[in-house]
């Protein structure tokens, strides 16, 4: 295969020759055309045909031999050559797609973050015009949440609110996603209504029992 997950030339010509024993343009026994004729046949040069014949020759679908030239060999190793080379072409493109999307996945994070980080840094300024304005809330030392994950808080149920960041030290992390682990000292940044703030807090923090 080519870098870009296509096949090469000389394995394009193998492909059709195989596709020709397996629809019988070709005999079992029967000698092909020399490695001159098919590097005519197919305006390519020798060296790719000899590539092409060698590749077939390693599945044995067919043999030279010396005196004799090019033999087929087998019609259902031409189809199992054939097989094998549409699966490898599959995965390759299926490779190919989870690429681009991890890329265009990557950009939309990225861009994410980027209003996210703007909204943050610019939340004392939108307090006043927006209902959905973004809160801080610090975990505390005390919070019966230290060492779970945001998944175990049943956060909105419990809040009304949802966790858009969650600050480690110095490194935010936009959405952080349910198994991110709450740690003492980390801030967790949450959208919600005008009471948002305070149900957090309390919850966030609040004291268990046995405390």
């Amino acid at each position: 295969m080519s870098k870009h997950g296509l096949p090469s030339r000389y394995q394009q010509i193998a492909l059709d020759i195989a596709q020709r024993v397996v629809n019988k343009e070709f005999n079992i026994g029967e000698k092909v055309h020399g490695r001159s004729v098919l590097a005519s046949m197919y305006n390519v040069s020798p060296e790719t045909i000899r590539k092409a014949v060698a590749l077939l020759q390693d599945m044995d679908v067919l043999q030279v031999n010396q005196g004799s030239g090019i033999v087929i060999n087998s019609v259902d190793r031409a189809y199992n050559f054939i097989q094998r080379f549409k699966y490898l072409d599959s995965i390759n493109s299926l490779k190919h797609d989870v690429e681009n999307l991890i890329e265009q996945k990557k950009q939309i994070d990225e861009e994410f973050e980027k209003k996210m980080s703007s909204i943050i840094e610019y939340s004392d300024k939108l307090k006043n015009l927006s209902p959905y304005n973004p809160v801080e809330v610090e975990v505390s030392g005390n919070s019966p949440f230290v060492g779970k994950n945001i998944s175990e808080l049943k956060f909105w149920q419990n809040t009304g609110g949802t966790v858009v960041a969650l600050r480690k030290g110095q490194r935010l992390i936009v959405s952080p996603g349910p198994y991110a682990v709450l740690e003492e000292g980390d801030t967790i940044v949450v959208v919600g209504g005008n009471d948002i703030l305070r149900n957090v807090e309390a919850f966030l923090n609040k004291k268990t029992e046995a405390d």
